[in-house]
């Protein structure tokens, strides 16, 4: 996998986009779009709360093997599984849902496969997309 190591922060967001950008060269817009959606979506969230209220590095990997992208997201933030939140009852106007758990959802629907698993003191979530609509 091809990895960066940046710190977590909005003035970063660019340049992680950047970097995976570069190697969906061969990818519909339509997955591009999909996949910049998740990556603002992840990135942000290891911004605002996996170091609050410091900042911290975080390493992106990115491998396109056969018909499958796969983004890997790595923290060394407080320990959070997204995966454990219950998905938000989207059938209810938005002032009787709770707060949160909306952009976890867009991820689970946009990608094929979301994991989250904590080695030692990492967050990692992996994503996996199909290439092959």
């Amino acid at each position: 996998m091809d990895e960066l190591v940046i710190e977590a922060t909005l003035e970063n967001m660019a340049a992680v986009l950047g970097f995976v950008e570069t190697r969906l060269a061969d990818c519909s817009e339509k997955i591009k779009n999909q996949i910049a959606l998740v990556i603002d979506e992840v990135f942000s969230n290891i911004v605002f709360y996996a170091y609050n209220p410091e900042t911290g590095g975080a390493k992106v990997r990115i491998a396109v093997e056969s018909d499958d992208i796969i983004l890997e997201f790595e923290d060394r933030g407080a320990p959070f599984d997204p995966l454990a939140v219950e998905d938000p009852d989207i059938s209810l106007p938005a002032e009787e849902r709770g707060t949160g758990g909306l952009g976890i959802l867009m991820v689970k629907r946009l990608m094929d496969s979301v994991e989250y698993r904590r080695e030692g003191n990492k967050n990692i979530l992996t994503i996996k997309k199909r290439l092959v609509e």
